[in-house]
This record gives C-alpha cells, sequence and structure tokens, in this order.
C-alpha cells in the first residue's frame, strides 16, 4: 500500500487516498470494512462477520453472502485505491485480513497517543501528556463509525472507542491542572459536563478549575447544579469528597 492511503473511523468511515477522501456504498460492505478495519493485520472469521451483520438470525446462505459483500468491498477499493485492492485485502482460509499499518488507522494512532499520554502523566511529564492526548483527540471527526448501524460486534468496538476518548480528556484534564491551567481549563470542562452531563468527574473538575481560578461564585453554581442534577436523574447526591465551595 502507498504512502498517500489513511483510514478513518473516528468519525464517518472514510478511506483517503491521495489526499481524497471517499466513502463506500452499502450498508453491509461499510460493516464489513470496520470490522476488517478495527481488526486490521488480524484474520476477521466469516462467522464473525455473520454474526456482525446479522447476529441472532443469519439467513441460510449467510456465508455466502458474506463473500459477496467482500466482493463487492474489493471491486470499491479498486477504485478508490491506486494497487490493487487484492494487496490490501486478503483471503484467509477462515476468513479475511485487512493489511493496513496500524498508522494508517486513525483509531490506531489515536489508542496509541492515549496509552503515551498516561504513561508521560505516570512518569510526571504532564505538558508532554496533554499534548499527546490533545494531539490523539484531533483525529476525531464526529462519533465513532458514524452513519455505519453497528452490530453487537462493531458496538463493542465503538463503546471501547468512545471510552478511551473520555479518558484521554480526563488525562488532558489532569495534566493542564498539573500545570496550573485552571483558567483555561473552564471553557473546556464546561463543553465536557454540557456533552457528558451524568459524568461527575467531569463536573468535580469544573467546580474546582473555577475554584482555583478565583471565581468562587461560579464554582458554587456549578455545585448546586451538578447536585440538582443527580438528585432528579439519579436520586443521588454528589459525592463525599467534593470540596464544596466556601
Amino acid at each position: 500500500m502507498t504512502d498517500g492511503t489513511f483510514f478513518s473511523v473516528l468519525g464517518p468511515l472514510r478511506i483517503t487516498a491521495g489526499g481524497v477522501a471517499q466513502t463506500l456504498r452499502g450498508p453491509m460492505v461499510n460493516k464489513v470494512m470496520a470490522l476488517l478495519l478495527l481488526r486490521a493485520g488480524q484474520v476477521v472469521d466469516v462467522d464473525l462477520l455473520v454474526d456482525e451483520l446479522w447476529e441472532e438470525d443469519p439467513p441460510r446462505w449467510a456465508v455466502s453472502t458474506v463473500r459477496t459483500h467482500v466482493y463487492h468491498l474489493r471491486r470499491q477499493l479498486d477504485t478508490v485505491l491506486d494497487v490493487p485492492a487484492g494487496r490490501l485485502l486478503r483471503t484467509r482460509r477462515s476468513g479475511y485480513v485487512l493489511d493496513a499499518a496500524p498508522e494508517r488507522v486513525d483509531a490506531e494512532r489515536f489508542v496509541r497517543s492515549v496509552r503515551e499520554g498516561r504513561r508521560l502523566l505516570a512518569q510526571g511529564r504532564p505538558s508532554k501528556a496533554a499534548a499527546a492526548c490533545r494531539e490523539g483527540l484531533s483525529l476525531w471527526q464526529g462519533s465513532a463509525l458514524s452513519g455505519v448501524y453497528p452490530g453487537r460486534v462493531l458496538a463493542g468496538h465503538v463503546h471501547y472507542l468512545e471510552e478511551q476518548r473520555l479518558q484521554a480528556h480526563r488525562l488532558c484534564v489532569e495534566a493542564d491542572a498539573q500545570l496550573g491551567r485552571h483558567a483555561e481549563l473552564v471553557p473546556e470542562l464546561r463543553t465536557l459536563v454540557a456533552d457528558h452531563p451524568l459524568d461527575e468527574w467531569f463536573h468535580h473538575s469544573l467546580i474546582e478549575a473555577l475554584q482555583e481560578s478565583g471565581r468562587r461564585g461560579e464554582a458554587l453554581v456549578a455545585f448546586r447544579r451538578l447536585r440538582t442534577l443527580l438528585r432528579e436523574e439519579l436520586g443521588l447526591e454528589p459525592s463525599a469528597d467534593l470540596r464544596i465551595p466556601a
């Protein structure tokens, strides 16, 4: 595969070749491609593809239909890539393998960035940790596999990626807080609280960032909003370790 080919799943499923981003046609073809991408370099068994496409109710002709979808996927890849699709998507005895290097798949690059950020933060290097995580977060262009309706196999991958996205945000907040960037964190944390209203960790971090920025009145308002939200939505009180603004 040439150096100019990249694969995106952190948002719509896209293939970029020669600087041009393109999408695939057909919901089943997109599902097959997504699963092959998220397991790039591994053999994806036909049985797993059947499970993804039909779950508990596969038709009798499921295996032959999977082969048909792979055939159509190869045909589309032939028009997108500047090398034959057979060099990328290979048939194995039990299934198929997508021969895409990890650095060509945005999900793999993102996960590596989060892993690196966590390692750097543990080493007491918050500035580099924040940079690594933000570089990974910049790869996201929407929800993972937006536009692809996942079956239960892909749903597990999507859930994992979204959890890693939250971890990346948390690592960035922790790193910036260690660097004393409390005022700079406030706008980002307000957005995270709005996007994840039941995530108490983000609320706590916003309250602490406001307090450390000398904005105690706003911190108290944020605490009251959290308390009201938890009471109304979950019937709970804020965690005991949350410091109530004085």
